[in-house]
């Protein structure tokens, strides 16, 4: 089915591990900040909603998504962090800009969270246009904020699991 007609925000919240004693490192870019508050908000009440402690979470500001990828390992180096989540909005526009960038901050999240062996969650929105972005940031397609959030608690969960399971 399209997204078109979708809320993509649903997942299984089957089995979650308790994050009561977890820290959270959110990393939000202020570049297109209605959109990036709206995925703030999201992750940060959906990390709520599921354990978490409002003291346990901290949020680090970057100028745009390119930024993202410092700001993260910043935070994942530091030993209190358990998870980072990397909130960010790059539209598409007239130019190949959005290509450039979405892809090197992809990479490096993925090469934060190799380096540090913490789960760095890319919750970076590439729409088009400005009404796809506000769609998936707590629109008619739910929040990618939520589902990044949710990704770093399942992340947490397989870390625990990866690491108790004994022979």
């Amino acid at each position: 089915m399209s997204s078109a007609h979708k809320n993509l925000s649903v997942f299984s919240t089957e089995k979650l591990p308790d994050i009561s004693h977890r820290r959270f490192a959110i990393v939000v870019a202020e570049w297109n900040y209605e959109v990036t508050e709206a995925l703030f908000e999201g992750a940060y009440n959906t990390l709520l909603a599921y354990g978490a402690s409002a003291d346990r979470i901290i949020r680090g500001n970057v100028p745009g998504s390119f930024e993202l990828t410092l700001g993260a390992q910043w935070f994942a180096h530091r030993d209190d962090i358990d998870a980072v989540i990397a909130l960010g909005c790059v539209i598409q526009g007239e130019t190949k800009h959005n290509d450039y960038i979405n892809h090197a901050v992809a990479q490096g999240l993925t090469n934060v969270s190799l380096k540090t062996g913490k789960p760095v969650i890319f919750g970076v929105l590439t729409p088009n246009d400005q009404q796809q972005a506000l769609d998936r940031a707590g629109g008619k397609h739910g929040n990618k904020g939520d589902e990044a959030a949710m990704t770093a608690i399942k992340m947490l969960g397989l870390q625990q699991q990866v690491y108790s399971f004994t022979f």
